[in-house]
This record gives C-alpha cells, sequence and structure tokens, in this order.
C-alpha cells in the first residue's frame, strides 16, 4: 500500500488556518500517477473533515484506516473486482460509498455492470472542471448518485444504427417465484424475477432512462414493469412501492432480496 504525500499544514488545519480533527476518509484505489497530488490538495482544501488515502488495488482497500471511510474512489478498469471485494470492503467500510472514477469520459464500463454492481453510486470522469468534479465528490458525499451521459452515447447510438433492434415489446414474463417458506404470502410474492429488477433499482432512486440503458429494454416497456408492480403491490406510486421493497429487505424475510438491495441471480438475466 502507497500513501500520496500532502502537506502537513493542510492536515492539520482548516481553510481558515485553525486546527481540525479530521473525521473521514477518502480512499482512491488506482495507480499512483491516476490522481494528481494537487487534486488530492484540492480535495482536502474544500472538505476540510476529510483525509486522502491511496492505494493501488481494492484488495489493499480491504485494511483499516486510522478515521472511517466514507466514499471510496476505484479506477473504472477495476469494476470486476469490486464484486469479488465486496463483502470485505461492506465489512471494514460499512458506511462507505463505492464510485467509478474513469481518466476521461469516454466509455470505459459497460452501464449495465455500473447500474447493477453492488454499492457503486455513479462514474466519474477525470476531466470534469475542478469545480464540477468536487461537486460531484460532494453529492455522493450526501448519499447522492452521478452517472455522466457519455456513458450513455454508446447505447443511444447502437439503437440509432438498428443494431439493438426493436425493444418496445415486452419480453417474455419470467416464471415467478416461490412462494416464502413460511406460508406467509402477500403481493411481493407475485412479483417476477425482471419486475424484482426494476423495482430493486426504483428502490435505488433510479429513473426509468437509467433502469432502461441498465437492462436493455425501453423506457415504455420499464413503465408498464413499473405499472404492473405498482398494482401488484398496491401502491400508489413508485415511492410507495420503494417503501415496500425496502420493507421488505429491511425484515430479511425474503430470499429474493439480499440485505444489500441486491436481487440474487439479477445479472444472469440480462444476457
Amino acid at each position: 500500500m502507497y500513501r500520496v504525500a500532502i502537506p502537513s499544514a493542510r492536515r492539520a488545519n482548516g481553510a481558515d488556518g485553525s486546527a481540525q480533527k479530521t473525521c473521514k476518509t477518502l480512499l482512491i484505489v488506482a495507480p499512483a500517477d491516476f490522481v494528481s497530488e494537487s487534486l488530492i490538495f484540492a480535495i482536502e482544501r474544500e472538505f476540510h473533515w476529510i483525509t486522502v488515502e491511496q492505494v493501488p488495488t481494492l484488495a489493499d482497500a480491504c485494511v483499516g484506516f486510522e478515521a472511517p471511510v466514507s466514499l471510496i474512489l476505484v479506477e473504472a478498469k477495476q469494476l470486476p473486482q469490486v464484486a469479488a471485494q465486496s463483502e470485505r470492503l461492506a465489512l471494514l467500510h460499512p458506511s462507505a460509498q463505492v464510485m467509478l472514477i474513469q481518466e476521461d469520459g469516454r466509455q470505459e464500463v459497460s452501464i449495465r455492470d455500473v447500474v447493477t454492481a453492488r454499492n457503486v453510486r455513479g462514474v466519474l470522469p477525470m476531466n470534469l472542471k475542478l469545480d464540477v468534479w468536487l461537486s460531484v465528490v460532494r453529492l455522493v458525499l450526501r448519499g447522492g448518485e452521478y452517472f455522466p451521459l457519455s456513458l450513455f452515447e454508446p447505447i443511444v447510438e447502437r439503437r440509432r444504427a438498428g443494431v439493438l433492434g426493436p425493444v418496445a415489446n415486452l419480453e417474455a414474463p419470467s416464471p415467478k417465484a416461490p412462494v416464502a417458506q413460511d406460508g406467509e404470502t402477500d403481493d411481493f410474492d407475485e412479483l417476477t424475477e425482471r419486475e424484482l429488477q426494476i423495482l430493486a433499482m426504483v428502490a435505488r432512486g433510479l429513473q426509468n432512462k437509467l433502469i432502461a440503458a441498465a437492462l436493455g429494454l425501453s423506457e415504455h416497456t420499464v413503465k408498464i414493469h413499473l405499472h404492473n408492480i405498482i398494482t401488484k403491490l398496491g401502491a400508489h406510486n413508485r415511492t410507495e412501492a420503494a417503501a415496500v421493497y425496502h420493507k421488505r429487505r429491511d425484515s430479511g424475510g425474503d430470499r429474493r432480496v439480499s440485505s444489500d438491495g441486491v436481487v440474487p441471480h439479477a445479472q444472469h438475466t440480462l444476457s
């Protein structure tokens, strides 16, 4: 593990020169030259309560740090390792959000892989203007998500070229999951695996356009699925449907919804 050197005065003092204790860690998982020292200095200047640590791989991130980790910025090329290390990261850094960082806005990762990845809150290009870049970091620190438009451009271009073919028609319904073992039944058990996927994304706050792009569907198809979900749950809108999902997840009573909100085997249904 290596550490990027930051002037000690910045670590000890706030922007006004007064002493201020660092209470959170922002962890960068990338090669040593991926993030400049000037950017790290800007991060610690903007967020006085944060200190920046940097390690080369996610395996190196699975250690304790002096202050709790609140955000992990992972080089986009390491996305496949996020799933492999997710349990260890969640155990060691339970309050940390994960966000991918790209060298620029070019397509380096699949939007499907990003949205369905566990605990990944978005993608942050490194070539944004500094004030915009720091604003995105602030958004994610507060629990938000950020996905640049450039991530969707390849999908839009392929659809324009007719590569993806028609997607307006509904897919064949997936087999319904068995009723819960405790004998209790409710409308939640009537949801198909595809509907569970969409409901999980709605519960994360994702809009229909992003859900459609991630699952290779049209927005119209997503709207129809969402209408069916709301109807089956007896909800009045997507907010109430999301509340039902969160309640079921928090209770731990449904084996189809894990504690982190990821629908088991969801990625297998995307192909």
